[in-house]
């Protein structure tokens, strides 16, 4: 199979390439993007799936989408699940009361993070902003595009986890003996968890950069943001757990901080994965040459 010039650079110098994702993601000051991502996901989880459950709690049941949400919601702030659910229960049994300038405003909150995170790979993949520039539209169909699609997950979720119940009662004869399927719906709501993340950092990647991405390069940055994603929740989770004093120091602060620190882990992690993508392309390009916030 032939190797193109990029991916044999990059297995052939690869300090060199991580010294050049890492002096990138630096100079695009790549924390501050990550925090500021962070805030405007803090903003925007809870009105966006508030509303995402109160359009589906219109054609299904009410408890069966808070559980499939809370398998969302696991995934992105393990800790917090809980009290994210809570808060959006809250929203859901008192929702004819906000009005329709309350939907709007949610509307807009619910926007908040997908444009905030847009701007941030505008900056990471200058090279394609200064050749071509999004119509405004685009960008704004874009945040709406994705809650549309969460809710259609939540759908999928809700669906198959009340398929995996019915299944766990069930036994099946092998070999003359009797094997329970008890269990099978937590490791197969994971994986669907696990590879419904894989499809939607990958679609982030195609979609939020200018121009058109590589479905490969895509893929190979959402696959390498995943695993680095399961990895770091599983330790933020034993942190805050274990050894974390924040619930000491902030008090009835701690949830949003807890939240919000999670969420700042998650988006390094993706603006990393794009910064990969960004200088994968570059190589053998503009070689020397300042970009995104550099100076």
């Amino acid at each position: 199979m032939r190797i193109s010039s990029n991916l044999r650079f990059v297995l052939d110098h690869p300090w060199q390439f991580s010294l050049r994702v890492s002096k990138g993601f630096l100079a695009n000051q790549g924390f501050l993007l990550a925090g500021a991502v962070a805030y405007y996901t803090l903003l925007t989880i809870v009105p966006m799936f508030a509303l995402i459950m109160t359009a589906l709690s219109q054609f299904q049941e009410t408890q069966g989408l808070l559980q499939a949400l809370r398998e969302y919601l696991v995934l992105i702030s393990p800790n917090q699940a809980d009290a994210l659910i809570q808060q959006i229960t809250i929203f859901q049994d008192n929702w004819k009361l906000v009005g329709i300038t309350g939907i709007v405003i949610l509307l807009f909150f619910s926007s908040l993070a997908f444009t905030s995170l847009e701007s941030a790979m505008s900056v990471i993949f200058f090279h394609r902003v200064a050749i071509k520039r999004r119509h405004f539209l685009v960008s704004a169909i874009i945040p709406y595009s994705y809650i549309l699609v969460f809710a259609l997950g939540m759908l999928l979720v809700n669906t198959v986890s009340v398929g995996l119940h019915n299944l766990e009662a069930k036994t099946f004869a092998l070999l003359g003996y009797q094997w329970s399927l008890s269990g099978l719906e937590s490791i197969l709501l994971y994986l669907l968890g696990f590879f419904g993340e894989i499809l939607l950092l990958t679609s982030l990647y195609l979609v939020m950069p200018v121009g058109i991405l590589s479905l490969r390069h895509a893929l190979i940055g959402g696959l390498t943001a995943t695993i680095l994603w399961e990895i770091t929740r599983h330790i933020l989770v034993w942190y805050f757990t274990n050894l974390s004093l924040v619930n000491i120091v902030y008090g009835t602060f701690a949830t949003a901080i807890i939240i919000l620190l999670t969420l700042e882990a998650a988006a390094i992690i993706i603006l990393l994965g794009a910064q990969v993508i960004a200088e994968y392309e570059r190589i053998g390009k503009e070689s020397g040459t300042p970009h995104g916030l550099q100076t």
